[in-house]
């Protein structure tokens, strides 16, 4: 796995610190995600989290691990929503709700391989190998619903518009698509 990362492109009331290990001594709120994985500490994201608001304690989120390969990211990207944390652990992403942290989304692409922080159009945009989820201040803003049979590159943004290749299995190849970032759908390419 490579280092975190961290893209803090949104206005943020918070703090995160990655950590190297779970601390010996946890602080009095914990909060583990998702609360029902099945051996959630091995290679967990052990994020300290700190937050602006008057008289909050910090917390530990601990993010469990989807896949422990490099092509998936890990870290920590600020949201639409300045109270939100996006943690990402190998693909797997939660936003958690810093204010609250026990309220969180697990983001259903199993793998995310990619994050995009879009603060003109305000939108966090997750990446699958099928389809791509643009999450706003309100959260989820769209899903685009199938683009590819197995993985997609994102070639531009450009006047409210996101321009991608995704691969089609029929033909094997490349094909272009375009999306409009307000609604997510489909719009034709103009020549």
């Amino acid at each position: 796995m490579t280092a975190p990362t961290f893209d803090g492109s949104f206005p943020h009331h918070w703090q995160a610190e990655v950590l190297p290990a779970r601390p010996l001594i946890l602080p009095t709120r914990h909060y583990v995600y998702p609360a029902q994985a099945e051996e959630v500490e091995r290679g967990a994201l052990e994020v300290l989290v700190r937050t602006n608001l008057r008289g909050a304690k910090p917390f530990l989120a601990t993010c469990a691990l989807g896949f422990r390969d490099a092509i998936v990211p890990t870290g920590l990207w600020s949201a639409p929503r300045p109270e939100d944390l996006c943690a990402v652990s190998g693909g797997y992403a939660y936003l958690i709700d810093t204010a609250a942290p026990e309220r969180f989304t697990m983001i259903p692409y199993r793998p995310v391989l990619e994050i995009r922080s879009l603060p003109t159009e305000g939108l966090l945009l997750f990446i699958g190998h099928h389809a791509i989820l643009a999450w706003g201040r309100d959260g989820l803003a769209w899903d685009s619903g199938k683009l590819s049979s197995e993985g997609i590159a994102i070639s531009a943004v450009e006047a409210g518009t996101l321009h991608g290749l995704g691969w089609d299995m029929m033909t094997d190849k490349e094909t272009p698509f375009a999306l409009d970032l307000r609604t997510g759908l489909r719009v034709d390419r103009q020549k």
